[in-house]
């Protein structure tokens, strides 16, 4: 992989210096504002998707609030497990940063001292944005686009090559999507009982505040139907 990176002629290198290239014709500010959405504004809101989608699940209640849960508690855990099983990869591939081998680009963040594949911030962005996809589609379509775009700013950025990138796409999707199974059987049983908890249940489900406000009888064992149990999220 490092001797790819420093032939001038290939693919991965031609796209860097085109995308690149972009940040030496644009606006000083322009490079600061990405380098901000590319380092921490596109990561930030992900993750506030993720929030976003946790509270209408609990606000939305119902039988299917501890799966749905446990879907969105993947999604950070799956994120972090990528970026752990890229460590090794890293250390084996062992490829520069492309400013390192390459002349005349125009690197936006300084200090990037590691090597460049795989991308931990496009591994990172894609777990995320995959995991939450599983639990709910429109949330989920909205991250896995904020996590290309993302994708592209780093090499807009100068501090990766396009295969960095893809390879992070790569392996933050198979991370959740292949271990969402494991996840969602460790997962579901304690969000279940985080539900029966008269304390915590909150954060699962708000279904007692809202039984108390609608002042319905409710017969301990009965089951209640859910409004909108044909448009459950979940997709595992």
């Amino acid at each position: 992989m490092a001797g790819l990176a420093e032939s001038g002629a290939n693919p991965d290198v031609e796209l860097l210096y085109d995308i690149n290239g972009l940040a030496k014709d644009a606006p000083h500010w322009f490079d600061r504002v990405m380098e901000f959405v590319g380092e921490y504004g596109l990561l930030f809101a992900i993750v506030l998707l993720v929030l976003w989608c946790w509270w209408s699940v609990r606000r939305r209640g119902g039988e299917g609030a501890a799966s749905n849960v446990a879907a969105l508690t993947w999604a950070p855990l799956a994120a972090g497990v990528a970026v752990l099983v890229n460590v090794p990869i890293r250390g084996f591939v062992e490829r520069p940063r492309p400013f390192k081998t390459h002349d005349g680009l125009e690197v936006l963040v300084q200090g990037k001292e590691d090597f460049s594949f795989v991308s931990d911030h496009a591994t990172l962005c894609m777990a995320l944005a995959v995991a939450l996809f599983v639990a709910n589609r429109k949330f989920g379509l909205v991250a896995i686009v904020l996590a290309v775009f993302g994708g592209f700013i780093r090499v807009y950025m100068g501090v990766h090559y396009p295969t960095d990138v893809i390879g992070g796409f790569a392996l933050g999707t198979a991370v959740a999507l292949l271990l969402s199974p494991v996840a969602m059987a460790l997962l579901t049983p304690l969000t279940r009982a985080i539900e029966r908890s008269p304390r915590v249940g909150w954060l699962v489900s708000a279904r007692g505040r809202d039984d108390a406000a609608g002042g319905d009888a409710v017969i301990p064992g009965a089951r209640k139907e859910s409004a909108g149990a044909g448009e459950r999220d979940l997709a595992a």
